[in-house]
């Protein structure tokens, strides 16, 4: 999905790299560099200026402005559930980010869903007794997983457990950065369960008060 947003040379150099690729930097005039598990690959292609804007535009649909909002917070959320990191000179207007200009660096993040992951702790946040959700807190380094663990334990309840007679509750998730249902035109790229309903790109105290007064 991601290499469909790549232009011709950029996106043959990753074809040929078989290793399970985490994020695709490019940068103008820089060496094309790819993340792979803990290890970053850094190519002899190097990206042009001209290859940077035409990967922007693309990832914009052609329509700078109907992104300016995802532009301005840094990133814009692809089809497929993928992220792009987006930076550059930014404009600012009385303290607040309204533009950014010269696009220097792109970063797309492949996303990745592990359903099932959360199977083995959904017991220590059910209430078995009474079918109620513990309040649960997720700690842990960058890059461990929260996020992933997060969108499996909505799905989970959402849905419901046939195994131990949980029929799911309605879930509401405010998903400030679009990491967890990754929305793309108002469709979840990942799956997040039946009962789910999702509010993005929104501040969290703004998001939850429309969430509890418009979807109970």
């Amino acid at each position: 999905m991601v290499l469909a947003y790549l232009p011709y040379n950029i996106r043959k150099q990753v074809e040929e790299i078989k290793d399970d690729i985490e994020e695709i930097r490019i940068r103008s005039n820089k060496p094309l560099c790819l993340k792979i598990g803990q290890e970053t690959k850094m190519l002899k292609y190097i990206v042009t200026q001209e290859e940077v804007l035409q990967t922007f535009e693309k990832i914009c649909e052609n329509s700078i402005y109907a992104y300016r909002k995802q532009i301005c917070d840094g990133y814009i959320t692809i089809k497929g559930g993928n992220r792009v990191g987006i930076v550059g000179s930014a404009v600012i207007d009385n303290g607040q980010v309204i533009n950014i200009n010269y696009i220097s660096s792109l970063n797309f993040r492949i996303a990745r869903e592990k359903i099932g992951c959360s199977n083995d702790i959904i017991q220590d946040i059910i209430d078995f007794s009474n079918k109620t959700i513990h309040n649960t807190l997720i700690v842990s380094p960058p890059g461990c997983g929260k996020t992933t663990l997060l969108r499996d334990i909505v799905r989970n309840i959402s849905n419901g457990i046939s195994e131990i007679n949980f029929k799911g509750k309605t879930i509401g998730v405010v998903d400030e950065r679009g990491e967890v249902a990754a929305m793309y035109k108002g469709i979840p790229q990942n799956d997040i369960g039946i009962r789910t309903d999702v509010v993005d790109n929104m501040p969290k105290p703004e998001a939850i008060r429309m969430l509890v007064r418009s979807m109970a």
